[in-house]
């Protein structure tokens, strides 16, 4: 009768378990995100803070700060301006949500060049009128 060679898996079994603690270990390590601060909502919409600067980006290009249009070329000066006198160097950037997102970004440099330090994104669905 030919001898029978039965594979030995005990050694396979070995490396799989150290794999798998190896991969237990690392997951939590390489896992990687964003810190954000959510704002906090109060129940009446009239207290917000009326020194809130908002940039309101249109679907034309039309950009404006508190409701006022600026030319795109003068909007950084104008926020350096702004915020020279000011302590809180937050800005929120109110877009279209079907601009493309470069030209975003584009305020968010600009901003950032400006002084700005906490930026918060509003993303809308304008309707004909608003634009």
């Amino acid at each position: 009768m030919p001898a029978r060679a039965e594979p030995n898996v005990v050694p396979l079994c070995d490396v799989l378990l150290v794999l798998l603690i190896i991969f237990m270990v690392i997951t939590p390590m390489v896992q990687k995100g964003i810190d954000i601060k959510l704002p906090e909502t109060t129940a009446d919409a009239s207290s917000a803070p009326s020194n809130v600067i908002v940039m309101t980006l249109h679907k034309g290009g039309k950009v404006d700060i508190n409701q006022q249009e600026y030319d795109l070329g003068l909007i950084q000066d104008q926020l350096k301006i702004i915020y020279s006198t000011r302590q809180d160097k937050t800005i929120f950037i109110r877009a279209d949500a079907k601009l493309p997102y470069s030209s975003i970004i584009e305020l968010i440099d600009l901003a950032k060049g400006a002084g700005v330090e906490v930026l918060g994104i509003i993303p809308e669905y304008f309707t004909e009128e608003e634009n």
